[in-house]
């Protein structure tokens, strides 16, 4: 199998700051001390009113294209990785693709919730070395999760956000994508959502487009689940997971983090953590975080860094890189 890499690593956090303070403000209760102790989240960010999930992907994707040294007439496909696009039809992909100049680049989105953005690295990286036509994948994880926010929902208002983040996966001389794994437990499927929009309720009239988490998950899932994926993606990359320098996970709850990596015997501090200031933002949590780590040192050449992560359906999925 040919080589695949990361090149190239970019972000977009919006200007548009929201504190625990204010959210205590707006909702009429204080909740925010309880988002810090339970949840780790002290500030999150939205997108401006005259932005869209397509106008965050590009701020990511330029950035990491110009990393990466591609240009955008030399990117054979884009990968959207999202479940709050533009629209329902056509692609967000397509847009992307036009506002970027991606000129020759084919291109789809990919929904499996929060964990879309391990799906597609993984999709992306296995193209790249089946097709030797192809040379640079662009893979972007968005989220534009304030525009589907009830505001008389303090259950979700108050964690989710909105952000990009994106990767340059590229042919390389060296295995930078060791290899990956895919799941989904979908009798959870009706448990938290979007639940219109669709064939199934399409919108309009009186049918709003609200996230909302219709029946709880079990407590453990993240705990019991993430360790198994983390440990079929080493087995895939024929690596241990004692030699992992950094894991990254889905950021919607610093204590389930800490409590996976208690589990697998590993000190908190070899996770990144970034819901802190940029509060929950789905399938762009993961290469946002990675952008930063690398950003702040975090990871260098050489290292293996995990990532996993898990959300609606439930899709999930668990990836190991070795930064080139």
């Amino acid at each position: 199998m040919r080589a695949v890499a990361i090149t190239g690593t970019g972000l977009c956090v919006p200007t548009e700051r929201v504190t625990n303070d204010e959210l205590d403000k707006r909702l009429g209760e204080p909740v925010g001390q309880w988002l810090v102790d339970k949840v780790g989240i002290h500030e999150r960010r939205f997108m401006r009113a005259d932005q869209t999930t397509s106008d965050l992907c590009v701020i990511a994707g330029k950035q990491a294209l110009e990393r990466a040294g591609v240009k955008p007439g030399e990117v054979d496909l884009v990968i959207i990785a999202t479940d709050t696009p533009d629209q329902p039809s056509p692609a967000t992909a397509a847009v992307v693709a036009h506002k970027l100049g991606l000129s020759k680049a084919g291109g789809f989105d990919l929904n499996c919730a929060c964990a879309g953005f391990v799906t597609a690295l993984d999709v992306g990286a296995k193209l790249l070395a089946a097709d030797a036509t192809t040379k640079h994948v662009l893979v972007i994880g968005a989220y534009g999760m304030s525009r589907f926010l009830d505001w008389t929902d303090k259950t979700t208002c108050t964690l989710f956000a909105d952000g990009a983040g994106a990767v340059v996966l590229s042919r390389s001389d060296k295995p930078g994508y060791l290899g990956g794994v895919l799941g989904m437990d979908g009798s959870f499927h009706d448990a938290l959502g979007i639940y219109a929009g669709g064939a199934s309720q399409p919108a309009g009239g009186d049918v709003r487009q609200y996230v909302k988490f219709v029946k709880k998950f079990p407590k453990t899932f993240n705990v019991e689940r993430w360790p198994q994926l983390l440990q079929g993606a080493a087995a895939k990359a024929d690596v241990s997971l004692n030699d992992v320098k950094l894991f990254i996970f889905t950021q919607l709850n610093r204590r389930t983090i800490e409590g996976v990596m208690e589990a697998m015997g590993y000190p908190a501090a070899r996770a990144h953590f970034t819901m802190t200031n940029w509060g929950y933002t789905g399938s762009a949590c993961l290469p946002m975080t990675l952008h930063d780590a690398v950003e702040t040192g975090r990871v260098k050449s050489g290292d293996l860094v995990a990532f996993c992560a898990s959300g609606g359906g439930i899709s999930m999925g668990a990836a190991i890189v070795r930064w080139s």
